[in-house]
């Protein structure tokens, strides 16, 4: 395998960071990468809020479901869908746009998180750790008004970056299922429950299947902060539904 192939293999999240430095040249490579993504069409549907305000940091680790991790990374990066701009840019250029839809919400975060994706692996080429936080798209009033997001920008990641401990280097990635179960042949294969249980067994551990399922049904699906993402994202939906 190539040595990219490799690192992508091996990337796993990092939540324990040193107290090194990013550089600003490791930075701009960084962003660099991100802003070099596949795009559709090269419209580049998002926006990268660049969080260098401690007090925002330590804010946002208190409102991404109280992760105190995110107020010690070096650097905090969130990858905002984007057709305000693009729409902004059609009034003033004197076009009859249409009002953005859900379509087009699909179709920038698509492009967000491919933007997101190349700057965890840019960073990772770097030895620089990083962790996605979904969490940013949670409370919806309360991030509008602390980023200021217009009407048409949904923040569809967050990413945090800095330098694992040995303890983060050391830890073992967890396994991901096996291909046969993720890759389907020509059209999608819908699961029964012995190869679901196939999929899944290996990360129950010691304890049973089900006794495995039903807790992390309910310590992520059905969990508050899951709850509060449906709720959250159905708001900023809203504005794409007019």
């Amino acid at each position: 395998m190539t040595q990219t192939v490799t690192e992508l293999i091996e990337r796993k999240s990092v939540r324990v960071f040193t107290d090194r430095s990013i550089s600003p040249e490791d930075r701009a490579a960084i962003l660099t990468a991100a802003v070099n993504a596949p795009t559709a069409g090269n419209q580049q549907l998002y926006t990268i809020i660049d969080v260098t305000d401690e007090a925002l940091k330590a804010k946002l680790a208190v409102t991404c479901d109280n992760q105190p991790f995110i107020a010690t990374a070096k650097l905090v990066l969130i990858f905002c869908a984007d057709f305000q701009k693009w729409y902004d840019a059609f009034l003033s250029a004197g076009c009859e746009p249409r009002r953005p839809g859900v379509g087009d919400l699909m179709l920038a975060v698509s492009d967000t998180n491919i933007a997101a994706q190349n700057a965890v692996t840019a960073a990772h080429s770097l030895g620089i750790g990083s962790c996605y936080i979904g969490d940013i798209m949670e409370n919806c009033e309360a991030h509008r008004e602390m980023l200021g997001l217009p009407e048409y920008v949904f923040p569809a990641a967050m990413l945090v970056f800095g330098y694992p401990t040995e303890q983060q280097l050391e830890r073992k990635k967890p396994e991901r299922a096996d291909m046969h179960h993720i890759v389907h042949e020509n059209a999608y294969r819908r699961m029964d429950a012995d190869e679901l249980r196939q999929m899944f067994t290996p990360r129950s551990g010691e304890r049973s299947y089900e006794d495995w399922m039903r807790a992390f049904c309910n310590r992520k699906y059905n969990s508050d902060f899951s709850r509060e993402m449906t709720r959250s994202v159905a708001e900023y939906i809203k504005s794409f539904e007019k």
